[in-house]
């Protein structure tokens, strides 16, 4: 393989496609991206959306020259969360979506996340393999001899409208709300929301700029926290929000500027959908289980366990018709939003529920939070990744009462539980441990395991 063909295959990931510009991806691969699209779906439209990055329009261009040369019509809707291509696809019964997207790589990045019909994620072993060979290989469908057309669509209104379903907005407090947009996405869509909402914004970074000048949005490292705690406790807000580029995960912080781990608030929202949807499943990952276990089962829901992964999420949901799934990791899915994941639903579930309770959003979790400490993910490289989980398993073997391998290994004790997985791209593990009640004993074993990696690397 050549180098130039090796580094378009890097671009290529599990779940998308992320790579440096130009190098790793550029103008002619996401042409030929889009002739790879139209060859594996033969569609007869597709949407496409972009993110604010600076490269982003150029790739839609050729992305679009790309489809329209095998006869398919594009319809373009912007500048856009990701999630509103999701939308778009489902609503306007489209054969298929892309979004040009790096969401939280560095500045020089850009990416794309494809969808087919009903907004099914396109993966590694679901066609984007596919994709990457025939673009490395230039193997297509001849072109058209009927060119496609580019259809410029505003579907903003029709998505806000889909959003407010999920709340009655006659419940929803006049809570002051920090909402720190990071320079991505999300701004534009929280103008429209706003003279439909009670809320008071404190807006931080609003303004979409792909030059990303007050650095990349990703909201989940401690060390991009600090400018929305400033914002939430300079205006007594009562919680804020935070997202990253794309806007397709959300985060929160309660009224004293604590982050809340995005585990706590799968919980939160699986108890929520529950009381308007009595007996339904809660679909959730295998990395951080008891608290969601406990809240879904004691209010009559079924929790049901997939591998992580917005593929596998997504694909479970449609399986059980679940009516809402949930990563640590900020991801959130639902029924109703073409089990796809969505950064602007939880706010608004989480917006009403406070409201209702009357109580801040510091009471709300900190019961949670305290009965299943956890360790947060820690990352680790190591040189060989199954051979140190591999050791770690026959460490505990024989003490443990539980094991499972939905998803790397997962071992559970009596008062305590750790979940060690593979990463898909690079020579890393990721550790997750938690306990009931404990807060000694998960600092113990969160210790004990990274010993561990430390010795069998």
């Amino acid at each position: 393989m050549s180098d130039p063909d090796s580094r378009i295959r890097n671009s290529f990931k599990a779940y998308d496609i992320r790579g440096r510009i130009p190098d790793e991806l550029n103008e002619e691969v996401a042409f030929k991206i889009g002739r790879a699209y139209a060859t594996l779906l033969k569609p007869g439209k597709v949407c496409i959306g972009r993110d604010v990055r600076l490269s982003s329009q150029a790739l839609v261009t050729a992305l679009a020259e790309g489809l329209n040369s095998h006869g398919c019509d594009v319809v373009d809707i912007g500048l856009c969360p990701t999630e509103m291509v999701y939308f778009a696809t489902s609503y306007l019964k489209l054969d298929g979506g892309i979004m040009v997207t790096a969401s939280h790589n560095p500045v020089d990045y850009n990416g794309m996340k494809l969808v087919r019909e009903l907004s099914k994620p396109i993966s590694g072993d679901t066609g984007l393999q596919d994709i990457a060979n025939m673009v490395i290989n230039n193997e297509f469908d001849p072109q058209a001899s009927k060119r496609g057309v580019v259809e410029v669509v505003d579907v903003n209104d029709a998505y806000v409208d889909h959003l407010l379903t999920y709340v009655d907005t006659r419940k929803i407090s006049p809570l002051k709300v920090v909402a720190n947009c990071g320079n991505g996405c999300a701004g534009p869509i929280l103008e429209k929301l706003k003279s439909r909402l009670p809320l008071d914004f404190v807006m931080v970074f609003p303004e979409p700029d792909g030059r990303f000048p007050n650095g990349i949005p990703n909201p989940i490292l401690p060390e991009n926290r600090g400018v929305t705690v400033e914002a939430l406790l300079k205006n007594k807000a009562d919680f804020a929000i935070a997202w990253d580029g794309d806007a397709d995960r959300c985060f929160f912080f309660d009224e004293t500027g604590e982050f809340i781990e995005g585990y706590y608030i799968v919980g939160f929202l699986a108890l929520e959908f529950l009381k308007v949807n009595p007996g339904a499943k809660i679909v959730h990952d295998p990395r951080l289980i008891w608290n969601t276990i406990e809240l879904v089962e004691e209010n009559g829901g079924v929790a049901v366990m997939s591998k992580a992964g917005h593929a596998f999420i997504k694909e479970r949901m449609r399986q059980e018709d679940a009516v809402y799934g949930g990563e640590m990791s900020a991801h959130h899915y639902f029924r109703d939003f073409a089990y796809c994941d969505s950064g602007m639903i939880p706010w608004l579930v989480l917006v009403q529920a406070v409201s209702t309770a009357g109580r801040p959003l510091s009471e709300l979790v900190k019961s949670r939070m305290k009965k299943f400490p956890v360790s947060g993910e820690i990352n680790r490289t190591v040189s060989d990744t199954h051979a140190v989980i591999s050791k770690i398993e026959a460490h505990f073997k024989g003490s443990e009462i539980g094991t499972d391998y939905i998803d790397g290994l997962s071992m559970e004790f009596k008062n305590w539980r750790f979940n060690l997985r593979p990463s898909n791209t690079e020579p890393v593990i990721r550790l997750n441990v938690e306990v009931r009640n404990d807060k000694v004993l998960l600092d113990k074993k969160t210790e004990e395991l990274l010993s561990l990696i430390d010795r069998f690397k």
